[in-house]
């Protein structure tokens, strides 16, 4: 009845980096701490996770004389995001069915 979700997206900092990217393409590890309001270390973790999975590329390159790390969504990141809301989905609208269709329930023995 239900999908599976894809527990590597049923992470609330890693859905977010994906929905950030799949708006912007391409974003720096500044905007995605910002957008996603974790800390440096949690966020580089996640996206690693992201990168091993190549839902995401990490590109590192030197802007000025900082470093710069810049990510954005793969094609697999893609299709993975877009399978994880139609599975997601499912469970709201089952949701909402049983919301307009109550069942009646049953007292007689309280």
């Amino acid at each position: 009845m239900f999908k599976d979700l894809d527990p590597l997206l049923h992470s609330q900092v890693r859905l977010a980096v994906m929905s950030v990217l799949l708006s912007v393409t391409t974003a720096e590890f500044s905007y995605l701490l910002e957008a996603t309001k974790t800390t440096k270390g949690n966020l580089s973790f996640q996206l690693n996770k992201l990168n091993k999975a190549e839902y995401i590329e990490i590109k590192k390159s030197v802007k000025g004389n900082y470093p710069l790390t810049t990510c954005n969504i793969t094609q697999k990141g893609i299709d993975a995001y877009k399978i994880y809301i139609n599975s997601i989905s499912e469970y709201f609208k089952l949701s909402k069915h049983q919301d307009n269709n109550p069942q009646p329930t049953n007292y007689e023995n309280e």
